[in-house]
């Protein structure tokens, strides 16, 4: 085989949306504070549902989508950092739902470049012989970890999931799914934390933000380069949904005039794992990119760690 690709998308949210006025009725802030922040003006908030329930969600959307069936799938991956269960993990609970037989299945947890980073993993084992089609999936019930009366944290996290349905390229294609770039500052790794039993999320905002805006643009770059294009060429830009302002300076930087560029944190805020899979699915679904445009997916986050590569659109 020459590599996989991306045959399919799809993407889940929970229905109840909480707007900037609704947090600003019981935490000290207000809609302006935070747009002009973050960016975000709602997130959707998980009641009822487990983070099984959302990955299984957007996977079988992506199936749907794929025109395959849970028969055919023999890898399932799952990115999150807010799984509960330790055993069975969601990888396998997903693929239990889903009626996927006798898969591989593993979670991997990279929190907000968890996607790139369970991409990457799925395309070297098909490259490699060992799965033939894959459920990659990035899933997050982010509210859970929050402390509701710290602004800094509450008003820019929201829960969702979503997927890709990845499958193997005969000899000779042209690469669906590019050479990733990946590494992490783990001296860092205390800027994004979250801790405990019952979970709480904090992190060094700011240095978060200058680290984000100042080191990941040349990485960026490179994925691009590995992948034998310009920046200039790319005709997406989908990157870990964060805060507004640092996808934009990213998008900037890399010089992007010409480029969609997913800006999905604005209605979904900050989904971690499941950002980049849930913004890329939406503008599909809106005909926002075509079948094989080239697409740079970078995700960013706690570890400090972060993952990159060029996809062709689905």
């Amino acid at each position: 085989m020459s590599g996989s690709r991306i045959v399919a998308l799809g993407h889940y949210q929970p229905p109840k949306v909480l707007t900037n006025d609704d947090l600003a009725a019981f935490v000290d802030t207000d809609d302006e504070w935070i747009r002009t922040r973050v960016g975000i003006r709602t997130r959707h908030i998980a009641e009822g549902e487990t983070l099984v329930d959302l990955a299984a969600e957007a996977a079988q959307k992506a199936l749907a989508n794929s025109g395959r069936t849970a028969a055919e799938i023999d890898l399932v991956v799952v990115a999150t950092c807010t799984a509960i269960e330790r055993s069975p993990h969601t990888a396998a609970a997903v693929a239990a739902r889903l009626g996927v037989r006798s898969p591989a299945a593993y979670d991997i947890n990279t929190v907000c470049s968890g996607f790139s980073y369970a991409l990457a993993t799925a395309d070297h084992a098909i490259r490699a012989g060992a799965a033939r089609r894959a459920l990659v999936i990035g899933a997050e019930r982010m509210t859970d970890t929050l402390d509701w009366t710290d602004r800094s944290t509450c008003v820019i996290f929201g829960d969702g999931a979503g997927a890709a349905v990845v499958e193997a390229q005969e000899e000779g294609a042209e690469p669906g799914i590019g050479p990733v770039v990946w590494g992490s500052e783990p001296e860092r790794g205390d800027a994004v934390v979250i801790t405990g039993w019952d979970p709480v999320i904090s992190q060094q905002g700011q240095s978060v933000f200058r680290w984000a805006t100042t080191q990941l643009a040349p990485l960026a770059r490179e994925a691009c380069e590995r992948a034998g294009l310009d920046p200039s060429e790319l005709k997406g830009f989908v990157p870990h949904q964060a805060n507004l302002r640092i996808i934009d300076a990213i998008a900037g930087k890399l010089g992007l005039a010409d480029a969609v560029v997913a800006r999905d944190v604005v209605d979904s805020g900050n989904t971690s794992a499941a950002s980049i899979p849930l913004a890329f699915s939406k503008l599909v679904e809106r005909g926002e990119l075509s079948p094989g445009d080239p697409v740079l997916l970078f995700g960013f986050g706690g570890g400090l760690a972060y993952a990159g590569q060029v996809v062709r659109c689905p």
